[in-house]
């Protein structure tokens, strides 16, 4: 079965050994009732975590569709291990193509941010968790980014991380470029809000152990900045 060409499910829970399985009730639905799925019908299913099985519909129902897992394929860990953490914005639907467009390039992780000078703190968890799983799908990927709980800017800087820690701001001052900077297995960027992070975190962030970096020679708005960056360090 060429996985690519059949129709690419999300199920959290799928069980270690190639069995029947019964797909949830929302991806039933779908193939039953949006794609007109028949049995033995290919599909394809991951849960988000490298596992993904090839599987057939033996039963076909709207509530319930029972299908085969006919083959199982595990994929490598993942060599990097990009995390951002992106301020909240005002404008709801730009927070959102920021969610799809970092979930379809590959990030890992994703920690809406909250600095100093956030202005709407408006989380919307199973929304976003529905994009990321949507962007998952439709760029063929096994590894699901994770979404964590909204987080303060100095909760965040003084958390344990063993990687390369960034902080992208707009004050003056030497900075790095990304791809100047030694890439290692595990990454994590700040982008702050439109206001940019305060002196104050700017100087927390770099007391941490933050590496203050460049994103370029124009202003960024903070979706485009966090974008920007990922592109950069899922391809250094």
């Amino acid at each position: 079965m060429n996985s690519m060409s059949v129709p690419f499910f999300y199920e959290s829970q799928l069980p270690e050994n190639i069995e029947h399985f019964a797909l949830s009730a929302d991806t039933s639905k779908h193939c039953v009732q949006v794609l007109r799925m028949q049995p033995g019908e290919a599909i394809a299913l991951t849960n988000g975590l490298g596992v993904q099985y090839d599987a057939r519909i033996l039963t076909a129902d709207k509530r319930q569709t029972i299908v085969t897992l006919t083959n199982k394929v595990i994929a490598p860990p993942l060599t990097t291990k990009t995390s951002i953490a992106i301020s909240f914005v005002k404008n709801a639907a730009r927070m959102e193509w920021f969610l799809e467009k970092a979930t379809e390039i590959g990030i890992s992780n994703i920690y809406p941010l909250i600095a100093e000078r956030t202005e709407r703190t408006n989380f919307k968890a199973e929304r976003w968790e529905n994009i990321i799983v949507s962007a998952m799908l439709q760029s063929k990927q096994v590894w699901k980014t994770q979404l964590h709980e909204p987080i303060t800017v100095k909760t965040l800087i003084h958390k344990p991380f063993n990687g390369l820690k960034m902080i992208a701001h707009c004050e003056d001052g030497n900075k790095e470029t990304i791809p100047s900077l030694k890439q290692l297995n595990e990454q994590l960027m700040l982008i702050g809000p439109e206001g940019d992070f305060t002196s104050a975190e700017i100087k927390e962030a770099l007391l941490a152990g933050f590496s203050p970096v460049s994103l370029g020679n124009t202003r960024l708005r903070t979706e485009t900045a966090g974008i920007y960056a990922a592109v950069l360090l899922q391809h250094k």
